[in-house]
């Protein structure tokens, strides 16, 4: 049963760089991964980085049109959801109309805006500027509505493998409240909260390029968003854009990105300005939590 328990949980991750202590990583004869703060022969250090990394580029983006002497410069969000901008402008030569202080503002999901009109002083001489860009998913505006969560999953019973600020990995504003629920790969995962599916991951495979595996991104009516990470490859069964209600299938769990085995990571963010951070939430019904075995306390 315990080597089940190891095989089967998320079990517990620690940041080299930014903690103390450091987590060793070993796989038996039986193919059984366990993690220690005692090295073992064979063993190796686990490296978690606390980074949830989207790849918004090409869906949040600057759109500089030039016509004689003029640069319309837009802002461009593709996304489902909005954003918060900051725009600011560096290096200015020959420009009149840039503005004296950063432009922050809320963009509406799927828009497109025109936020400076810059033109030349001398017009027989070209505009020279460096754009200074930055954005974060969500409008930092109002406040989060209290909701407790049902399972994000069909099946089981489950445990809590980390919970809110866990040591091992739960430490970084973005995952601080997050909980990891330890169980098998190809758990149904299904919609804990009503909303529109903002953003989603399906094609890693293993520990892939992103630390966050495939992920679905939901965002909510008050604005926060549910997040469900390390989810199997090709098993993401929404699209960007659909609006989903409680129970309703989004993947099957797995075990991709920086995961140290089969587990739902499921945290609940929210943007206080220019950055996304976890918040508290609550299931509404108990889960229980394994044993500390990653340090051998039980």
């Amino acid at each position: 049963m315990l080597a089940r328990l190891l095989f089967f949980c998320g079990l517990f991750m620690a940041s080299t760089s930014t903690m103390a202590m450091t987590i060793y990583k070993s796989t038996d004869a039986n193919g059984v991964v366990s993690y220690s703060d005692r090295p073992t022969k064979g063993s190796q250090v686990f490296t978690f980085r606390d980074r949830m990394v989207e790849h918004l580029e090409r869906q949040v983006y600057l759109v500089i049109t030039k016509k004689k002497g003029v640069d319309s410069v837009y802002v461009r969000n593709d996304l489902y959801a909005p954003v918060e901008i900051e725009l600011s402008f560096a290096g200015l030569q020959n420009v009149s109309g840039a503005p004296s202080r950063p432009i922050r503002r809320v963009m509406p999901a799927r828009s497109s805006i025109r936020l400076a009109l810059l033109t030349a002083t001398k017009a027989e001489m070209p505009l020279a500027y460096t754009p200074k860009f930055e954005y974060s998913l969500g409008d930092p505006s109002g406040a989060a509505m209290a909701y407790r969560y049902p399972f994000p999953w069909r099946g089981g019973p489950f445990r809590l493998s980390q919970g809110a600020n866990g040591q091992y990995s739960h430490f970084g504003p973005k995952n601080r409240y997050a909980m990891d629920i330890a169980m098998p790969e190809g758990t149904p995962i299904v919609a804990a909260r009503g909303g529109v599916v903002v953003k989603t991951e399906n094609a890693q495979t293993g520990r892939g390029n992103d630390p966050s595996g495939n992920f679905v991104r939901v965002l909510h009516d008050d604005g926060t968003m549910g997040v469900y990470l390390h989810l199997k490859q090709g098993s993401v069964s929404v699209r960007e854009g659909q609006r989903v209600s409680v129970g309703s299938p989004l993947a099957l769990s797995g075990n991709t990105g920086n995961s140290s085995g089969p587990h739902l990571h499921f945290v609940v963010q929210r943007n206080t300005g220019l950055g996304l951070v976890s918040i508290p939430y609550q299931f509404n019904q108990p889960v229980g939590a394994l044993p500390n075995f990653a340090l051998g306390k039980q």
